[in-house]
């Protein structure tokens, strides 16, 4: 059986992209392994009409719909390896399972690697996060702690400050502050603390002091911080696409990559890492796909006899 498209991923692009795809009458396999990165957290935020939502009720309710379009299913299971070109594709999982499509979009986000800070991973998605955009709301007017250095931490604090103004900047030992940095924020009056952290306190999985390995304690009720991303599937370097410094696949605004018949969506392939945002690339992305596939079967169009 060969698809008219296989989506590795299943977050809010593939969802979105089997939506559209369904919809114009396309057969789509979603193959994906169930571990979505905004799991470690309760609520997600900034969807419309979805504001708040658990992350497992939405990809339920998102599925749910989806099935309703019969050329649509769905495969738990983690894509291992792909070959092919442009209009035969060839994956195969680790089950495997193999599957033959005409195209290919990528969708399979970015991980987070494993924190290396004491007591973090406790208080991840509970009081610990990672865009302000998504939690900040929920902080407001709150103390917090930012782990950050250099021109990123100007840059969070800058945002930050839209929420609360009773931050510290802890820079984890990090050597990259420059003066200009540190008097921009001085002059605003926000601490910054350079010594190493040796842990972050917490209780029921809500933080309330980052501990310094010189002794220093910061009192918070909160932490936004950077995480270390990698990509969620190694599979799109090795077809050939052109993968970014920030470990992104390079897409064009329709979501096409350098390899024809390949296209990515979603975190993936952009470092705006909103679940409406990667919704958003995901539909215009399968808008994209459905318009090579038309025209293709465009050119045997042959009208049946009356």
């Amino acid at each position: 059986m060969k698809y008219d498209c296989v989506i590795i991923g299943g977050g809010p692009a593939g969802l979105s992209a089997a939506l559209v795809l369904g919809r114009a009458r396309k057969k789509v396999a979603v193959i994906d392994e169930g571990k979505p990165r905004n799991r470690v957290t309760g609520e997600m935020h900034g969807f419309l009409t979805r504001d708040p939502i658990a992350p497992s009720e939405f990809r339920r309710i998102a599925r749910e719909q989806i099935l309703a379009y019969p050329t649509v299913s769905f495969v738990a299971d983690t894509a291992v390896s792909i070959a092919g070109t442009d209009g035969d594709f060839r994956i195969t999982t680790a089950g495997g399972e193999s599957y033959r499509s005409r195209k290919l979009l990528f969708a399979a986000g970015m991980k987070d690697l494993p924190l290396t800070i004491e007591g973090l991973a406790d208080v991840y998605g509970k009081s610990a996060f990672v865009c302000p955009y998504c939690d900040g709301w929920e902080h407001r007017d709150q103390p917090l702690v930012v782990i950050s250095s250099g021109a990123d931490a100007l840059h969070m604090a800058k945002l930050i400050a839209g929420w609360t103004n009773r931050f510290t900047i802890c820079t984890n030992g990090s050597g990259d502050m420059t003066e200009a940095h540190r008097e921009e924020l001085s002059q605003r009056g926000i601490p910054v603390f350079d010594a190493p952290i040796r842990s972050v306190d917490s209780e029921g999985g809500i933080v309330h002091q980052v501990v310094l390995t010189d002794g220093t304690t910061v009192p918070c009720t909160g932490i936004f911080f950077r995480t270390t991303l990698v990509p969620g599937s190694d599979l799109p370097r090795a077809i050939g696409c052109e993968i970014a410094e920030a470990g992104t696949v390079v897409v064009d605004p329709f979501g096409k990559t350098n390899v024809p018949g390949v296209f990515s969506a979603g975190d993936a392939a952009t470092r705006m890492h909103q679940a409406i945002a990667a919704a958003s690339l995901g539909s215009m992305a399968a808008a994209a796909i459905n318009g090579e596939l038309s025209e293709e079967a465009w050119s045997h169009f042959t009208q049946a006899p009356h």
